[in-house]
C-alpha cells in the first residue's frame, strides 16, 4: 500500500469514527497505521510489538481492542484459520489466501475463477445462515518450507 492509499485509509478512519460517534484515539490511529505499513498479514501480537516499539505507553489489551474495532469498522479484515492465531489484512478488495501449514505464512492470491464465486455466492438460507463474506483459503506448504524440509 503506497503513502497516498495509507493516507486515504487513515482519513476513512476519521470519517467512519465520526459517523459512528467514536473518538479517533491515538492508539487506534497507531494500530491502523502500523498494519497498513506491514505486508505480512500480522497477528495481533506482531502488531502489538510493532506499535509498542513506537509508543512505549500502549498496552497489549488496547492494541487488541483497537484491532477488533478496526475490523468492525471494516478498515481491516481478520483472517482466521483453524488451529492458528487470527491475522489481519489491510487489503479489503476481493482476494484469497495461500496458507502454509508448516510456518503459518499467509500470501495473497488472486484468481478470477475464485472471484466468480463472490459474484454468485452459494445459497445458505436453507441452513438459516446469513452469509456476510466469502473468502477462499488454499492450504498447503510454501516454497520456503518445501525447500528446507522433506514432506
Amino acid at each position: 500500500m503506497n503513502k497516498k492509499e495509507r493516507r486515504l485509509r487513515l482519513a476513512l478512519l476519521e470519517h467512519v469514527s465520526a459517523v459512528r460517534g467514536l473518538p479517533v484515539t491515538a492508539q487506534r490511529r497507531a494500530v491502523l497505521k502500523t498494519v497498513l505499513e506491514m505486508y505480512n498479514h500480522p497477528s495481533a501480537e506482531q502488531v502489538y510489538a510493532a506499535v509498542a516499539m513506537r509508543q512505549q505507553r500502549v498496552s497489549r489489551a488496547t492494541v487488541y481492542r483497537a484491532l477488533d474495532t478496526l475490523v468492525e469498522m471494516r478498515l481491516l479484515a481478520r483472517l482466521s484459520h483453524p488451529g492458528r492465531v487470527a491475522r489481519f489484512d489491510m487489503r479489503l478488495a476481493c482476494h484469497h489466501h495461500l496458507i502454509c501449514m508448516r510456518c503459518d505464512a499467509v500470501l495473497d492470491f488472486e484468481d478470477e475463477r475464485l472471484d466468480e464465486i463472490q459474484g454468485d455466492p452459494p445459497d445458505t438460507a436453507v441452513q438459516g445462515f446469513r452469509l456476510r463474506e466469502l473468502q477462499v483459503q488454499l492450504r498447503g506448504v510454501c516454497g520456503v518450507c518445501r525447500a528446507g524440509a522433506p514432506g
